[in-house]
C-alpha cells in the first residue's frame, strides 16, 4: 500500500477487523470474520472500486467471490498457503479434496497470482488456470544489520521464525546435532510440545518490527525447515538483516535463493546449516536488495490491470 500511489492507485482493504470474528479451528490467534455475501456486495458497491482482488480463501474471500460473480465484477485471486497439505497434515481432510475446492474458487477469477516458478507449475499441473507471477518484497530499513547483540547466547546462533505449527517441519531443525545455540521465533499450537521435547533451543515466542529484527540480525544461520511454504517471507527478511540461509531444496528456497550464493539448500539439512556459517554476511543482504517493494507493487498492479483488461465477462 505503501508504494501503490507512486504508480497511481489508491488501496482500501477489507479485513477481518471491521466485522465480528471468532477464532479460527486449530489457529485460534486467528480470527475470521463473520459474513454474507450480501454484506460485502454493499461494501463493493459503496467503495465502487475500479479492481477486486481477492488475498485468501478466508470467509470474507468467499463472501466477496460470490459477491462478484453475482454482479459480474471481475476480480483476481491470490494463492498465499499450501491449505491442502496442511489440512492433509492435521488428517483433516484429503490433498485432493481440497485441492479441487481450491481450483474451483481460484479459476473462477480472471487471473490468480502465485510468488514463484515453481509454484506456478505446480498449480498449472493440478488444472489452475490465468497463473499470474507477483514476487514478493521487504523492508531494507527494518530489516538490516545491526551492531548490538540482544541474545547472549553461545555461537554459532541458528535461528528459524514463523508458526509453531506441524506444517513447518520444525523437528527437522531441533533435532538436529548442532554446535552453539538454536533459536525460535514465534508462536502456535505445537510450542508447549517442541519446548518440552527440546529443552536446549531457546524460544523467544512471538516478535514483531525492531524486535524481531535485531533477534534476526544476531543470528549467524537462518535455518528454513518447511517443506511446504509457497515462498518464505522469513527468508527475505533474514537475508535483509545480513544472514544466510539453510534450507531444504523444495519449492520456495529454491526459487528465492536461486544461483545467488546467498543460502545453502541440503537434503541433509545439518549440513547444509554449516557450510552456511561460510557465507559472507553482505552477500546475504546483497541477494535480499534485490526484492524490492516497488518492484513488487509495480508487479501486483500490472496483473491486476492485466487480468481485467482481459476478462470477457
Amino acid at each position: 500500500m505503501r508504494e501503490a500511489p507512486r504508480f497511481g492507485v489508491e488501496i482500501k482493504m477489507l479485513t477481518p477487523a471491521s466485522f465480528r470474528t471468532v477464532p479460527l479451528p486449530t489457529y485460534r490467534e486467528v480470527r475470521i470474520a463473520l459474513t454474507r455475501p450480501g454484506a460485502i456486495a454493499a461494501r463493493l458497491k459503496g467503495e465502487a472500486p475500479d479492481y477486486i482482488h481477492i488475498a485468501t480463501e478466508g470467509p470474507l474471500g468467499i463472501c466477496a467471490r460470490a459477491a462478484c460473480l453475482r454482479s459480474g465484477h471481475a476480480f483476481t485471486t491470490s494463492y498465499h498457503t499450501r491449505f491442502p497439505e496442511y489440512l492433509a497434515a492435521r488428517r483433516l481432510a484429503p490433498a485432493s479434496l481440497t485441492y479441487a475446492l481450491m481450483r474451483g474458487f481460484h479459476n473462477a477469477g480472471a487471473g490468480v497470482m502465485v510468488a514463484t516458478a515453481s509454484l506456478e507449475r505446480e498449480l498449472a499441473v493440478r488444472g489452475f488456470k490465468r497463473l499470474m507471477r507477483w514476487s514478493r518484497g521487504v523492508d531494507p530499513d527494518l530489516f538490516r544489520p545491526r551492531g548490538e547483540n540482544v541474545l547472549d547466547l553461545p555461537r554459532p546462533i541458528f535461528l528459524t521464525c514463523g508458526r509453531l505449527a506441524v506444517e513447518k517441519n520444525l523437528d527437522a531443525f531441533l533435532s538436529l546435532d548442532l554446535p552453539g545455540s538454536k533459536v525460535v521465533v514465534g508462536d502456535g499450537p505445537a510450542r508447549q510440545e517442541l519446548a518440552a521435547r527440546f529443552p536446549k533451543a531457546h524460544f523467544t515466542g512471538l516478535l514483531q518490527g525492531e524486535a524481531l529484527a535485531s533477534v534476526y540480525a544476531c543470528a549467524d544461520v537462518f535455518v528454513f525447515p518447511s517443506l511446504t511454504d509457497t515462498f518464505g517471507i522469513v527468508l527475505l527478511e533474514a537475508m535483509a538483516c545480513g544472514v544466510p540461509v539453510a534450507a531444504f531444496p523444495v519449492a520456495g528456497p529454491l526459487d528465492v535463493l536461486g544461483e545467488s550464493g546467498a543460502g545453502v539448500l541440503d537434503h541433509d539439512l545439518a549440513k547444509a546449516a554449516l557450510a552456511a556459517l561460510k557465507i559472507p554476511r553482505e552477500k546475504a543482504r546483497g541477494h535480499a536488495l534485490t526484492f524490492g517493494w516497488s518492484a513488487c507493487a509495480r508487479q501486483f498492479i500490472d496483473n491486476v490491470q492485466s487480468a481485467h483488461a482481459k476478462d470477457t465477462r
